[in-house]
């Protein structure tokens, strides 16, 4: 869309991410512990949990840590019981957002969703209400310069299902949840390092949000990540600079 560069939101949203790192650690016990009880405590057979565990690595969380979470998810340690659950409404001039969650205590957790919502100009809706305007998929962005044929090659043979060169000169690469390790992990091995991955809600249209609805926008966004039974939130609203 014009005048919108996807390199920029995309270092916008890792600068945010990277910001929150004192979440990241509790997040990521939490997906770990569900995956593992939801998928069993082999990563090699579940890959729920084999993209979990990548991601405690890639945030240099302790070895420890992680094995304790597998263990608490598939039983060999007692913990607490999280229900995921996903929250769909809608923000500033009706753009789509949609919030995955853990929890132990689901009244609380609505309650805290709907209220986020209703303080910073958004509501609810009902479930399915937003979510067909989203693809579940793995998502890799890699930086203005780098060689698409040879990454175009070898994402292909490890499986990728799209890649696109944006105007902005980045290359975006999309998979199926459940191959985006293995293609990741391919092109990491050719020399091709994504600035920005991860299995996403990816919009399938985005709209801008400039000047004073921005603003709205983002506090909306920030207070239902600023939860602490929130996992992710999704959104096709595109914040700019």
């Amino acid at each position: 869309m014009a005048g919108h560069s996807k390199w920029a939101n995309i270092q916008h949203r890792k600068g945010k991410q990277d910001a929150k790192r004192g979440k990241v650690f509790t997040r990521l016990i939490k997906e770990i512990t569900v995956a593992a009880r939801m998928g069993g405590g082999d990563p090699g057979a579940n890959p729920r949990l084999r993209l979990a565990m990548e991601k405690a690595r890639e945030n240099n969380m302790p070895k420890d840590t992680v094995e304790n979470a597998v263990k608490r998810g598939s039983g060999q340690l007692e913990g607490v019981n999280y229900e995921e659950l996903r929250y769909e409404g809608y923000g500033i001039n009706g753009a789509a957002v949609m919030v995955d969650c853990m929890t132990d205590n689901k009244t609380r957790t609505v309650a805290e969703v709907r209220h986020a919502f209703s303080k910073h100009g958004g509501n609810m809706g009902t479930d399915g209400s937003v979510s067909f305007l989203f693809k579940h998929c793995g998502q890799m962005i890699f930086a203005p310069g780098t060689d698409e044929n040879g990454l175009m090659e070898v994402a292909l043979d490890a499986g990728a299902e799209d890649i696109a060169t944006h105007d902005d000169g980045s290359i975006e690469v999309i998979t199926a949840p459940n191959d985006f390790v293995t293609v990741k992990q391919a092109l990491e091995a050719a020399g091709y390092k994504p600035e920005f991955g991860e299995v996403t809600m990816k919009p399938a249209n985005e709209v801008e949000f400039n000047g004073e609805d921005g603003v709205k926008m983002q506090k909306l966004l920030d207070a239902l990540e600023n939860l602490d039974d929130v996992q992710d939130v999704y959104t096709t609203a595109v914040i700019g600079e």
